[in-house]
């Protein structure tokens, strides 16, 4: 794995006809058809559509935690010839719905992101602490260290989730509706973080339901049914008409101050 494929224009992950399905048995049910992506490094790339699209399958399918025919790659190199270590260095992972049991403090939870850099039973070491502090600072869960999980909101606790992911300090971080819960001004917090990932050179990928936000992103994913039918520089016309046609011409796009922004339209 090395550093140099971090360059602009290098890809961090690629799916290749990927092929998944969630259940089991007759329940089984096909969710990704074929789907080919590549995710440009160095970049936040959003993924979008309705529900029921695939897109926290496919943020699945790219992290290895679920089972798929096709090639999923990182690296250029097959995620599954990566050692499962080496994987959990390079990729951090933020799922919906994560948990960690309420009795462990806002610290030790956060030092979990830290295991992939640990030897087996060791203590943490002054980068392991660093890396904790830092992240617990970055979403401003550190004031909270010392108390228990289960004494947190549903928001709290989504912020100390989101510093165990970053405290891994992974080249690639993936989150599935990481803004679940968190406030207007938290979303904000959120979204200067990921900037600031962006910036020093790491790749971001995220589900969202928030279009607004997802449009600040570099590039954005359009999924529908399984199916990819847009990816795109999140600026230009051809991506935004995609993301109205996925929601039936519910919304529109405009540029206010700057900034894209998605508006709800009545039927």
């Amino acid at each position: 794995m090395t550093t140099t494929l971090r360059k602009t224009g290098a890809v961090a992950l690629k799916a290749d006809a990927v092929h998944a399905s969630m259940g089991s048995g007759p329940s089984k049910t096909a969710v990704l058809h074929g789907l080919s992506l590549e995710i440009a490094a160095g970049q936040w790339t959003s993924i979008v559509g309705p529900n029921g699209a695939g897109k926290s399958t496919l943020l699945k399918t790219l992290a290895g935690v679920l089972p798929h025919t096709g090639t999923v790659s990182l690296w250029d190199a097959p995620l599954a010839s990566v050692p499962l270590r080496e994987r959990a260095r390079q990729m951090a992972w933020l799922g919906q719905n994560e948990t960690s049991a309420d009795d462990l403090t806002v610290w030790d939870v956060a030092m979990l992101g830290r295991l992939p850099h640990q030897a087996w039973l060791a203590p943490a070491s002054a980068a392991d602490e660093a890396a904790v502090e830092q992240a617990l600072r970055a979403t401003q869960a550190w004031d909270w260290r010392c108390r228990a999980l289960g004494q947190l909101s549903g928001g709290e606790r989504q912020r100390v989730l989101l510093a165990r992911a970053l405290a891994v300090q992974a080249q690639v971080l993936l989150m599935d509706e990481p803004l679940a819960n968190l406030d207007p001004p938290h979303q904000a917090d959120w979204l200067a973080v990921v900037e600031a990932l962006v910036e020093q050179g790491n790749t971001v990928v995220s589900v969202l339901h928030e279009i607004g936000m997802a449009l600040h992103a570099d590039r954005v994913v359009v999924m529908a049914q399984g199916r990819l039918l847009h990816h795109g520089a999140s600026g230009d016309a051809e991506t935004h008409r995609a993301l109205i046609d996925v929601f039936d011409q519910r919304i529109s796009i405009h540029s206010i101050e700057g900034q894209w922004v998605a508006l709800p339209k009545n039927k």
